[in-house]
């Protein structure tokens, strides 16, 4: 009996940690902070060639119809789910909730749009007159993943409804980012996929409108949507978003329900190894200090939020858009130093941009000290400016702050 109840308080001991742990909000942002420092780590290891390698290895495909490497499939794929509850959350709130009137909905779209133009702006600026102003693309882009990861360990410093319109904010970025990509970075769109994606989204859609319920045919469609997506040269995880769009809205809290976990504690950790799997330079203060460099630090740390507030409050003092409710300018503020954190798709447009490797690992590591810049300016703006919320949120607060945004 006294070894049962050993046993008993060991298994207490350990679980009831770990199940606060993957109930609390915060989890997720410390999971892709953890997995980005180990994957830097081993990737600057003597012997991180391997795992260089390992996400980058070349699987053999039908003419690059499917993705060729773990690192793509992870990112064209995996990440499809993410975009899928992302997506099922802004639908929500287009509908029924917080962005649910067009002056509010209007909000993220302007606000998305001055946290592109300002930051490209900015290294224009910084770079104008040289070989690099091509590279203007690299700080337009706000990660989804990364900076709500990193607002999920803020707790209820961070109000619910502000969480949702920076979700919205990262989304229309991203699709931004992907626009900006096919129109000056050489993306070529294959059209005869276009044309088959769309078919298979209005048959989506068809099963939404004859209120077919959720099963083989929907799922069959969402595959054949994102083969097609994946082959037009596009981003194919922006596919989860189109599918979260064509679902009704009734069946949304139970597709949620089995996706919510598996995308915060397997997705995106995931994601954040292979995605940071980067080698820094030699001489890291000598590529810090390059007009690269200086470009796409100022674009993401300081013209992401100045463009997000300008654009904002132009247009809600010409009263096109509205503020959302219990949501304050200088959380705002804040919100856009979140939007610093432009990781996948800045890394994603500096291959595209530069052909050498000297200028793509000057703005990659660009790229990572905005990412670390951004998250500590914002820990601190939100920690000596947010007058609603303690400094260190309880777990329970946390479960029900996770609640409100993923399972309501």
């Amino acid at each position: 009996m006294t070894e049962v109840r050993n046993l008993s308080k060991i298994h207490y001991r350990i679980m009831t940690p770990l199940r606060y742990f993957f109930n609390d909000s915060r989890a997720v942002g410390v999971l892709l902070i953890l997995c980005t420092i180990l994957s830097l780590f081993i990737s600057n290891s003597p012997s991180g060639s391997w795992y260089l390698n390992m996400w980058h290895t070349a699987i053999p495909s039908m003419n690059n119809a499917v993705p060729d490497s773990p690192g793509k499939w992870i990112n064209d794929l995996l990440m499809a789910f993410f975009f899928l509850l992302a997506g099922m959350e802004i639908k929500r709130e287009l509908l029924n909730g917080e962005l649910s009137s067009l002056r509010k909905a209007i909000l993220p779209f302007g606000a998305a749009l001055g946290g592109m133009v300002v930051p490209a702006l900015i290294f224009i600026l910084v770079n104008a007159n040289t070989a690099y102003m091509h590279g203007w693309g690299i700080p337009t882009a706000t990660d989804i993943a990364f900076s709500l990861g990193v607002a999920s360990l803020f707790g209820k410093r961070i109000p619910v409804g502000l969480k949702i319109l920076l979700m919205a904010l990262a989304i229309i970025d991203d699709l931004g980012a992907i626009i900006v990509i096919a129109l000056f970075y050489g993306a070529k769109i294959k059209w005869l996929f276009l044309g088959l994606s769309a078919i298979a989204y209005l048959l989506l859609w068809a099963c939404n409108f004859k209120k077919i319920k959720i099963g083989f045919i929907q799922l069959f469609l969402s595959i054949i949507l994102w083969y097609c997506i994946f082959n037009t040269g596009i981003e194919a995880s922006i596919t989860g978003v189109l599918v979260a769009f064509a679902m009704p809205l009734t069946i949304l809290p139970k597709i949620e329900k089995y996706i919510h976990k598996p995308v915060n504690f397997i997705i995106l950790p995931v994601f954040a190894l292979a995605n940071t799997a980067v080698v820094i330079p030699a001489d890291f203060m000598t590529a810090l200090s390059s007009r690269i460099s200086l470009g796409v630090i100022l674009g993401l740390v300081a013209g992401k939020p100045i463009g997000i507030f300008l654009f904002s409050r132009l247009l809600v003092a010409l009263k096109i858009a509205k503020l959302p409710n219990n949501i304050k300018w200088n959380q705002l503020i804040g919100m856009g130093m979140l939007a610093g954190i432009g990781f996948t798709m800045s890394i994603f447009t500096t291959t595209l941009a530069y052909n050498t490797n000297a200028s793509r690992d000057m703005a990659k590591i660009a790229i990572l000290v905005s990412m670390v810049a951004s998250l500590a300016i914002s820990w601190i703006y939100f920690g000596l400016f947010s007058k609603n919320t303690r400094s260190i949120p309880t777990t329970q607060e946390s479960i029900s702050v996770v609640r409100d945004i993923a399972i309501n």
